[in-house]
């Protein structure tokens, strides 16, 4: 072979190298807007279909703090006898209670939500020890201080609700 026809035969070549490489990048971007696009359509019927359950967590969540909240709690759950460790055991009973029938909807929150909920029911049953250590004697006296003791703070359910309410508000 002599140097024309190399030069020859490599610009013949040349255009055929160009239109493959051409083809095969656009090709290639068409597969991946295609796999994007598949993507995006599986998310959005996902989301479609998870959404209305996660709000429905988020919803018995926000029940559950509103009923965990010391103010709420101790109206609801009136003591059954006269002794302070009785009331504060069955105001701690409660809440488990509560916590526990509500333990399957942590799969639908973020797990910073459900440690955040975790700690609002945890900060509530310590407040009612803390008020059961005082010096009453009944169930009656314990309940008027357990209410005295938490009127002057914002409670464990407030601050975790806001955070449930604002990331209700990121789900838009």
């Amino acid at each position: 072979m002599t140097g024309d026809q190399i030069f020859q035969l490599f610009a013949y070549l040349l255009p055929a190298i160009v239109v493959g490489a051409v083809s095969f990048y656009f090709f290639r971007m068409h597969t991946n807007n295609e796999e994007g696009r598949r993507r995006f359509l599986l998310h959005k019927d996902s989301q479609h279909n998870t959404l209305p359950i996660r709000l429905q967590a988020y919803e018995r969540m926000a029940l559950f703090l509103e009923r965990i909240a010391i103010p709420s709690l101790v109206v609801r759950v009136a003591p059954k006898s006269a002794d302070k460790n009785d009331y504060e055991n069955l105001l701690i009973r409660t809440i488990e209670n509560e916590f526990e029938h509500n333990l399957s909807q942590q799969i639908y929150l973020s797990d910073e939500c459900w440690n955040i909920i975790k700690a609002a029911k945890s900060a509530t049953i310590q407040m009612i020890r803390k008020a059961a250590l005082s010096e009453t004697d009944s169930a009656d006296k314990l309940r008027e201080d357990i209410l005295n003791q938490t009127m002057d703070k914002q409670s464990p359910s407030a601050t975790a609700l806001s955070y449930v309410k604002k990331e209700i508000g990121e789900l838009w």
